[in-house]
């Protein structure tokens, strides 16, 4: 993924909507003119956040991908070193436009969606009078709230990653490059019908990765209010480090998943070898390198995962904060 995965809300929206309870018309109005102005502060903080993780994974990202997409099973310093040497270090960071250009469209996607299903689920819990009467919500409706998130947003993340994928994979230079650049790639991808190749294992990876990823953060800040803390009240540090031991266990839970989608974008256009089957792709690594090919680039993938995922909630912050 490249990491099409936005940070949850540091603020505790809910609290925010149990004062506003009770307040007349104009009251109620001035509330809803809050809420707006709250989500659009939400997503152009989580669209900063999601500029300065692709700023930072790119590199890890591109590693990760020769490394996935390699005949043989290769290291990642033999991958860095070939690279440099053949192509340069800016070659680190082949296919980043698209993803900085189209991560505010992501982010504002997986919010209003992950937002949409937080509402449902919170009136859900109220009007049903269970134990969670007073809105809050279970850690597998944070799950579900995110794999929704993930789903919807995989109709545009995986063109995206397909195009970011095409330019990281490709080594020749000047007019020996297949593609000239990320236009040039989407028009041969669309003339090909191509473009929205790996769509499947996209939705599965993004749905159940953000669905993991939102249930660990909420797990993590859970902890901490049970022990007398008001949510806005745990430290920066905390909120970074969970959002980095939730991007570990987003890449453990769906890696194989992610192997499986780089094969089918990286198939040839014409004549594809796997026809986009998640099941062909499968049965070819396993008869031809084992268990270890669904791991293929895995070393960098966790480490990339803790700095981008922490950088992703610094970045939130901060932006957050500025905008008051």
């Amino acid at each position: 993924m490249s990491e099409d995965f936005s940070s949850p809300q540091l603020i505790n929206e809910f609290d925010d909507e149990m004062a506003s309870n009770g307040n007349d018309n104009n009251g109620s109005s001035h509330s809803m003119a809050k809420d707006s102005t709250r989500v659009l502060k939400d997503i152009l903080a989580g669209t900063c956040g999601g500029i300065s993780q692709v700023i930072v994974g790119q590199p890890f990202d591109t590693t990760k991908v020769r490394m996935q997409t390699s005949a043989k099973s290769v290291g990642a310093l033999d991958i860095i070193r070939k690279l440099v040497k053949n192509e340069g270090v800016w070659a680190f960071y082949k296919g980043s436009l698209i993803p900085i250009v189209g991560v505010g469209a992501c982010v504002s996607v997986q919010f209003g969606v992950n937002e949409a299903m937080k509402r449902f689920f919170r009136e859900w819990n109220t009007s049903r009078g269970t134990q969670h009467r007073d809105g809050t919500l279970q850690l597998g409706q944070y799950y579900i709230c995110g794999l929704t998130g993930g789903v919807v947003n995989s109709f545009l993340a995986s063109p995206i990653e397909h195009v970011r994928i095409r330019l990281q994979t490709q080594t020749g230079n000047g007019n020996e490059r297949e593609f000239k650049g990320p236009l040039d790639c989407i028009r041969k991808l669309v003339k090909e019908k191509s473009l929205m190749r790996g769509l499947r294992p996209m939705m599965l990876r993004a749905g159940h990765g953000l669905g993991c990823y939102f249930l660990t953060y909420e797990a993590l800040i859970a902890n901490e209010i049970k022990k007398g803390k008001d949510r806005s009240e745990i430290a920066s540090w905390k909120l970074c480090s969970y959002g980095s031991l939730s991007g570990v266990v987003l890449w453990l839970a769906i890696y194989p998943l992610d192997v499986v989608k780089s094969m089918i974008q990286t198939d040839t256009l014409r004549n594809p070898r796997f026809k986009n089957s998640m099941k062909n792709v499968i049965n070819h690594l396993y008869r031809e390198q084992g268990i270890s090919a669904f791991f293929k680039g895995f070393a960098p993938t966790m480490l990339r995962a803790a700095p981008v995922n922490g950088a992703t909630f610094v970045t939130f912050e901060l932006v957050m904060r500025l905008l008051g």
